[in-house]
């Protein structure tokens, strides 16, 4: 197989943020990728990148590869699509000097596409939680993908775009069914206290929001190809390298994260994966992490730490808008651990943000607990009664992810300092260290992997050559 092209399959460890974008970017340059895809998530995504002359931008939809010329954005069928932000962003890159971002994007004509109903909708529903808000982006997704299991025959697709009549039937139904559901549970009394209720509460009875929708999509796709099975096949065949770029993080995964704090997204590598089966593609899993754990919004956080919060500013999270706090904390090496199993493991790791930390690490090797606290088929002590690794459960049964976050959340860490050499003994390979924002502060560990495969080893989840 000497020669044979390779593809990337990137995805965070955590609960996101964890530095996504500015991976997938140097790995489009270093490895000579020239097709960046998403396989799944939306527009809720915040990826990062900077290049190393200074130029920045936050990715949602385009890929985060699309700085380096001629590299194409693929939106696969378990993409969840913004048209108006979508034109938005490529607005936004243009300012940085990409103007051809939307001339080089692909959008699969099976992608979900988000309403206005469902955003408001989606927004409305956390509101009323009140205190047990489960945390939100705020764009709409979850309500998305929910309406799609639900109610199929009303689902947006990114091939409907391009027939009104069909897309202006389909909004109206959206908004009236929406407004029936939400009005159901008291949307209308709580928007009569709350000016952040009323807006949202609004759209879903505004007789010209439908046409104001048609409006905004008209074009929004711009340049952007929407395509077919077959013609999606023929790009990924036909790529020369593929970064696929993951969203959020396998903590917040639809059945593996802690319910009911988590997103309506597979975030394991499983979708990238099928899309690129079959394919003469040599495949490397690198499962990406920060030097210290964060958790933007709602949900258990064993190792959130307030002088961690003060210790390391963040210029891309900010604790305004829908998902709250953005916390920080040590790294933990417990949750680390449960994500590898429900992920199905990595090839390597790339560590980010070790500028913030240098070589030497806090670390949860363990969890205590208070008495009383029930850890039974949840979790495996030591022998000192500490718990040292989670079970996930059978995939099936969410109820025994919502006990873990229920035990995560009882749960005392307890900490040690590690050099980068002891982390590394200690978890899979570490491959890729970042010492800083853009590609030119990212290097490989060891000896760098050259463009293209040259052996067998790495298949089978060897050091990079």
């Amino acid at each position: 197989m000497s020669g044979a092209r390779r593809a990337w399959v990137v995805f965070d460890l955590g609960f996101g943020d964890a530095g996504k974008g500015a991976t997938v970017d140097f790995l489009v340059r270093d490895q000579g990728a020239d097709l960046v895809v998403r396989s799944h998530g939306g527009a809720q995504a915040g990826h990062s990148v900077v290049t190393p002359e200074g130029r920045s931008h936050t990715f949602a939809q385009l890929g985060a590869g699309s700085f380096v010329a001629g590299v194409a954005t693929y939106l696969g069928p378990g993409f969840v699509l913004h048209p108006g932000g979508l034109r938005v962003e490529a607005e936004h890159l243009a300012q940085q000097g990409v103007s051809e971002g939307l001339a080089r994007t692909h959008v699969d004509r099976r992608a979900l596409v988000i309403s206005p109903f469902q955003q408001a909708a989606g927004r409305l529903r956390e509101l009323l939680r009140g205190p047990a808000a489960h945390g939100t982006c705020g764009v709409g997704v979850g309500e998305c993908v929910g309406d799609a299991l639900a109610a199929p025959e009303d689902a947006i697709r990114a091939g409907d775009l391009a027939a009104p009549s069909r897309l202006r039937g389909l909004l109206r139904a959206q908004q009236e069914r929406k407004r029936a559901e939400l009005g159901a549970l008291g949307a209308g009394e709580l928007a009569a206290s709350s000016p952040r209720a009323a807006a949202e509460w609004g759209l879903l009875g505004d007789p010209e929001a439908c046409e104001r929708a048609l409006e905004l999509w008209a074009g929004a796709l711009g340049a952007a190809r929407v395509v077919g099975p077959a013609e999606a096949r023929a790009l990924l065949a036909g790529a020369r390298g593929i970064v696929c770029e993951g969203a959020q993080g396998v903590l917040l995964d639809e059945t593996w994260g802690f319910h009911p704090h988590t997103t309506w997204s597979d975030c394991t590598p499983r979708r990238a994966l099928e899309l690129l089966e079959g394919l003469d593609l040599e495949v490397r899993r690198l499962g990406v992490l920060r030097a210290y754990a964060t958790r933007h919004g709602a949900g258990p956080f064993p190792t959130h730490d307030p002088a961690c919060d003060a210790r390391w500013p963040e210029p891309h999270n900010a604790d305004a808008g829908w998902q709250g706090r953005f916390r920080r904390g040590p790294l933990d090496e417990v949750l680390l651990r449960y994500a590898l199993e429900v992920a199905g493991g990595v090839d390597g790791l790339a560590l980010n943000h070790l500028d913030r930390v240098g070589d030497e690490l806090e670390l949860c090797e363990a969890y205590e607990l208070p008495a009383g606290a029930e850890a039974a088929g949840l979790a495996r002590r030591d022998e000192a009664g500490r718990v040292v690794a989670l079970r996930p459960g059978p995939r099936e049964e969410l109820a025994h992810r919502q006990r873990l976050g229920e035990l995560l959340g009882a749960a005392r860490p307890a900490l040690a300092r590690v050099s980068l050499a002891e982390l590394s003994e200690r978890l899979p390979p570490l491959w890729l260290e970042g010492r800083g924002p853009s590609a030119a502060e990212r290097r490989w560990r060891g000896r760098a992997p050259a463009r293209g495969f040259r052996g067998a080893g790495a298949a089978r989840g060897g050091r990079p050559r």
